[in-house]
């Protein structure tokens, strides 16, 4: 008599769906969670657009690719049903992630309380609420975790990819800043960082390189370098970066996941929160800042006000004169 093959442990379901320093917000807990359910595959869905930002992720099992399409979002129950779940964490927060948690069927779902998310009507789809006390996004993410059975490290850890190399680069070292953000009112003037490149170009040897997605304007920046990438070249050149100057956005991110030495330059939103985590970055902000979360189609006046002689100091005191 054959003896029947063992069923598969029911999976383990993360939904965060995007954007960029979201993901990344992410990975510290998503790794706590399987080291403490090892026994259990582990599940993200995301948007195919972040996907690459899991590539090589030890921890997890499967990338399930959510399209925002009418199709896409028609075939994702069907998708997500053919693995049962032991529970769901939805860690976006959002009523269409709390959709697409509810939409695999888990057992249960764990999210946070109602006054702590973004549309308080996706807690009506969680049977586990978590109120936290913590500030920064990625302490947030941490203790939802552990509601849900995680092994919370002392230091948390951001696994990510190595990327591959995306257009050309100097063949030495470099700083590297990625001036677009998904609110204009985010931004530093692209003029600032024409004459920050000029600074460290004149005064220590060193090029600036501006990176942004493929058919990304930057206009006349020289002596600033433009590159254009993928979040794969990106990924590369974070990782080959003397130093990283950023905004907030996901790049910036990125260079705080891989403890990059540099400067995060913040206006509207709040760096407590939404800023940089761990020690590699020292902030900029104004001290006239007013902390909003509103679309600004403009940048933000108190973006304006930080010179690039202001930003040049920081960034040689944050890591030393840059390597010659």
């Amino acid at each position: 008599m054959s003896i029947p093959a063992s069923l598969p442990e029911p999976a383990i379901l993360v939904v965060r769906l995007g954007a960029m320093g979201d993901v990344l917000h992410a990975l510290p807990a998503v790794r706590a969670l399987k080291l403490g359910h090892p026994g259990s595959r582990l599940f993200w869905v995301v948007e195919p657009k972040w996907a690459p930002l899991l590539e090589q992720n030890p921890f997890i099992d499967r990338i399930v690719l959510l399209n925002r399409t009418l199709r896409g979002l028609l075939s994702a129950p069907r998708t997500l049903r053919a693995s049962e779940y032991r529970f769901a964490v939805d860690f976006q927060g959002l009523l269409k992630s709390a959709l697409v948690a509810f939409a695999a069927q888990p057992e249960t779902i764990y999210g946070f309380d109602a006054g702590q998310v973004r549309e308080r009507a996706a807690a009506l789809f969680y049977q586990h609420r978590i109120s936290t006390a913590a500030v920064h996004v990625v302490d947030r993410n941490l203790d939802l975790a552990a509601a849900a059975g995680a092994v919370r490290d002392a230091q948390p850890c951001f696994p990510l990819p190595p990327g591959r190399p995306e257009g050309d680069l100097p063949t030495g070292d470099f700083v590297l800043a990625s001036p677009l953000a998904g609110w204009a009112s985010k931004q530093w003037p692209l003029a600032h960082y024409r004459a920050l490149a000029g600074r460290l170009d004149s005064e220590v040897r060193i090029p600036l390189v501006l990176n942004g997605p493929p058919g990304a304007a930057f206009g006349d920046v020289a002596p600033a370098i433009p590159h254009h990438s993928g979040l794969p070249g990106l990924i590369d050149a974070t990782r080959r970066a003397a130093a990283v100057i950023g905004v907030d956005s996901g790049p910036l991110h990125l260079a705080a996941a891989l403890e990059k030495p540099g400067v995060a330059i913040f206006g509207p939103t709040d760096p407590a929160r939404n800023g940089p985590y761990g020690a590699s970055l020292r902030i900029v902000r104004s001290a006239r800042a007013v902390t909003t979360y509103k679309r600004g189609g403009a940048i933000d006046p108190s973006m304006q006000n930080i010179s690039p002689d202001e930003i040049f100091e920081t960034l040689r005191t944050a890591f030393g004169r840059p390597r010659s």
